[in-house]
């Protein structure tokens, strides 16, 4: 557990202080709102790279008029404290660009650091661009705490970013090299592609509750023990991946064909042979940038 803990998760490890005392001091943050200041540049909610894949920033000039600005966070990376910022983008500006086909090339090509940030960025921003009004009464929001809540100008509703919890699940059954993993080919997923199981923790259930019913719901495997093992911040559009493990009462499989195209029983050494992309792996290994490649990584390390 603790070599997983010593891998770098994507999206997580944000290198900004997120200075909540800022957020709730109207005056102390418009102070910060200097020339030091800066602005994170986004096409909608596509990052903008420099030639050496750095993401790119500019100043509060560089912001349109009027343009709603959320507070990322103070910069103290070069001895200094920079003030951090992201605009809003404008009504129906931002949806089209999140299946950006060149989006998944362009993460995969930033640091740890730069890729947490912009994950937290987006998340933001694009909560921003989905709540303009309000969910009480329907009337315009703006934003306030320097852009982690938002108010309605009518009825006086404070509105904040949400976390939606996913499960992701690592289910197992057997002991020792026995050991034999489920994992499940989603609806539209290439041929061979399999991954964990996964779904959205409902309202008044636990985090074990959630892993049970999923997997019972996509696969007809009853499961007990639950364990957490880590967890990811995943922002499309804003959910956190919350890691477990399982052990799988019995092996046959029910499925559900309207969650999954597929689901199998995968030994250790066919885990193994996805991690290392050999020729014959009789499936393709979630990508680097998941955590189901560091479930799977942990699965086989243990």
């Amino acid at each position: 557990m603790a070599e997983l803990r010593k891998a770098s998760i994507a999206f997580s490890g944000s290198p900004l202080d997120r200075a909540d005392n800022l957020r709730a001091d109207p005056d102390a943050l418009s102070a910060r709102m200097d020339w030091k200041a800066r602005l994170l540049l986004l096409d909608g909610l596509t990052p903008a790279l420099d030639s050496a894949g750095m993401l790119v920033w500019g100043t509060l000039a560089d912001a349109p008029d009027n343009a709603e600005l959320v507070f990322l966070g103070l910069d103290r990376s070069d001895g200094g404290e920079k003030a951090c910022f992201a605009c809003v983008p404008p009504e129906g500006d931002a949806r089209p660009r999140m299946a950006n086909p060149d989006l998944w090339a362009i993460m995969t090509s930033l640091a740890p650091d730069q890729l947490a940030l912009y994950g937290g960025a987006r998340s933001l921003v694009d909560w921003h661009a989905r709540h303009r009004f309000c969910a009480q009464c329907g009337h315009s929001t703006r934003p306030a705490k320097g852009g982690w809540q938002r108010s309605c100008e009518n009825c006086g509703a404070e509105h904040f970013p949400r976390t939606d919890p996913v499960t992701i699940m690592l289910v197992e059954h057997g002991q020792g090299d026995d050991r034999r993993l489920l994992l499940g080919r989603g609806l539209g997923w290439p041929e061979g592609a399999f991954s964990a199981l996964a779904g959205f923790v409902e309202p008044g259930e636990t985090i074990e509750e959630g892993v049970a019913r999923e997997v019972l719901e996509e696969t007809g495997v009853v499961v007990r023990d639950v364990h957490y093992i880590l967890s990811q911040p995943w922002p499309f559009p804003s959910q956190l991946m919350i890691g477990c493990v399982g052990t799988a009462q019995g092996t046959e499989i029910t499925l559900d064909e309207t969650e999954l195209v597929e689901a199998r029983w995968f030994t250790m050494e066919e885990v193994q042979a996805s991690l290392d992309c050999t020729p014959d792996a009789p499936m393709r290994c979630p990508p680097p940038h998941t955590i189901a490649h560091h479930l799977f990584q942990w699965w086989v390390a243990q």
